[in-house]
């Protein structure tokens, strides 16, 4: 599929449960990388190894005492993010969500955009998404193209010198890096 198929547009109301879902999906194939990267850093594991030894008194059980910790940060690490970045974000200054949309009509991916929190932040991608199935196929490079264009024209309509489009990477997800890479950001 050439990227040219491509057209984005505002989101359907008829489309919002397939773009959760397409976020849902977007969330699930990093969670455990985020996971085990936040759990493995020096601080994690200190908390950990507290939590763990004040269990060891309370418990009966070394094993318990040991997991339990573990797999309570595990689980709260994967509720927040589902509830973080697996829904669609409240409406924004500068519209959407996005959807990006095959020729044929089928919703491919989605982006989210919000206006900085100070004067001169410019635009923030607050959700990027793409199908498990139209991956490597240019819809990210497109939706990404889009975002760099509403930038450019919400700064040129808040009298801003220059447009400023900010995209915050989950540290695992690899796919996103090497795009934005790609692109010189």
């Amino acid at each position: 599929m050439a990227p040219s198929h491509l057209s984005v547009r505002e989101m359907r109301e008829d489309e919002k449960p397939l773009v959760l879902e397409m976020l849902k999906a977007g969330v699930k194939d990093t969670e455990n990388r985020v996971a085990l990267h936040a759990l493995t850093r020096p601080p994690a594991l200190l908390l950990l190894a507290a939590a763990s030894s004040g269990l060891r008194f309370v418990l009966a059980s070394f094993a318990l005492a040991l997991l339990l910790p573990v797999f309570l940060a595990v689980t709260a690490v994967k509720l927040g993010l589902r509830a973080r970045w697996g829904s669609l974000p409240p409406p924004g200054g500068l519209g959407g969500p996005w959807v990006a949309v095959r020729g044929s009509g089928d919703v491919c991916g989605v982006l989210a955009l919000a206006p900085g929190t100070n004067a001169g932040d410019g635009a923030r991608v607050t959700r990027l998404s793409v199908s498990r199935w139209h991956r490597r196929r240019g819809v990210g490079r497109r939706l990404l193209a889009f975002a760099e264009a509403r930038a450019r024209a919400w700064a040129g309509g808040m009298g801003e010198p220059r447009a400023r489009l900010v995209v915050p990477v989950a540290v695992a997800a690899w796919g996103v890096a090497g795009m934005l890479e790609g692109w010189g950001y």
